[in-house]
């Protein structure tokens, strides 16, 4: 399971020109999903998420996690982080997981961080066309993988 995190100070979700989703300041996390990812790629995924020290203290150290901020947290699957691009110029997605696989595992991530974070966080729609708008605070970006936990 990977997830691209990115600090924001507004990020929405868009599906045919109709806005199903808005965080103010806080957490934007894309998701992928493999065939090989389990329950414990999920919960460590959601803890880190959630514990990630990324915002600013008092002094502007990166020190304080998003609950400690009172910020949100949105997620939304995107099987493209699941892409290979060894070989030519057309990335593959074999590595990643059907629907059938993916979607009840997204669901139980989101369920995850809800658990973590202590509140619902606002989602995408699970293999829609969606358009994503973000204003990236710092920018801060980060790259997890369950399987190299780096």
């Amino acid at each position: 399971m990977r997830l691209l995190v990115q600090r924001v100070s507004n990020a929405s979700v868009s599906i045919s020109g109709h806005t199903t989703a808005r965080i103010g300041k806080g957490l934007l996390a894309l998701v992928g999903i493999e065939p090989a990812d389990t329950a414990e790629d999920i919960a460590y995924l959601a803890a880190k998420l959630v514990r990630l020290r990324i915002f600013d203290d008092p002094e502007g150290v990166m020190n304080l996690d998003v609950r400690q901020t009172g910020g949100e947290v949105m997620v939304v699957s995107q099987f493209t982080l699941m892409a290979s691009t060894r070989k030519g110029n057309r990335p593959s997605y074999i590595r990643a997981a059907g629907e059938e696989f993916a979607r009840p595992m997204y669901e139980r991530f989101v369920e995850a961080v809800a658990q973590e974070a202590g509140r619902s966080p606002a989602t995408g729609c699970f293999g829609a066309d969606m358009q994503l708008s973000l204003v990236n605070d710092g920018p801060v970006t980060i790259w997890m993988d369950s399987k190299r936990k780096e």
